[in-house]
């Protein structure tokens, strides 16, 4: 059977509020980041996970250890939950996936322009070509 967990953790950084979205299943560990303007309400953050979390960008999958079930005490469940809430911050698994994610954009980023100016640059020197030949075609 196979266990799959999500989570979303909202706090503020300044100057906006930020949600970090985590998710878990197969092994496999992603997050995204998402950007929210002014402190979302509750079922504003419901609707917007409702509405477009097909289109999250999630972060290259990260190697975890599997998730395992077992019974925990109705006490202890209760201090964790407490202790998740007071918990401000995100997590060193979602920073790595994040970083990650990060870095994969820049170079994406990065291999775009360099192909942009490519091109800019074998357009001028078409441009140049053509000019040349314009010259040559008056005499």
């Amino acid at each position: 059977m196979r266990k799959t967990g999500s989570r979303l953790t909202v706090f503020f950084e300044e100057p906006f509020w930020v949600g970090i979205c985590e998710r878990e299943f197969e092994g496999r560990y992603e997050a995204c980041k998402i950007t929210f303007g002014a402190e979302p309400k509750d079922y504003e953050i419901y609707d917007f996970i409702l509405k477009n979390y097909n289109r999250l960008r999630f972060s290259p999958s990260l190697e975890v250890s599997p998730i395992t079930e077992r019974r925990i005490n109705p006490k202890r469940m209760q201090r964790d939950i407490e202790k998740h809430l007071q918990d401000n911050g995100v997590g060193t698994k979602a920073q790595q996936a994040l970083k990650l994610q990060q870095e994969q954009v820049k170079s994406e980023r990065k291999s775009r322009s360099r192909e942009q100016r490519e091109a800019e640059k074998e357009r001028q020197f078409e441009l140049r070509q053509e000019r040349r030949k314009e010259k040559h075609r008056g005499h």
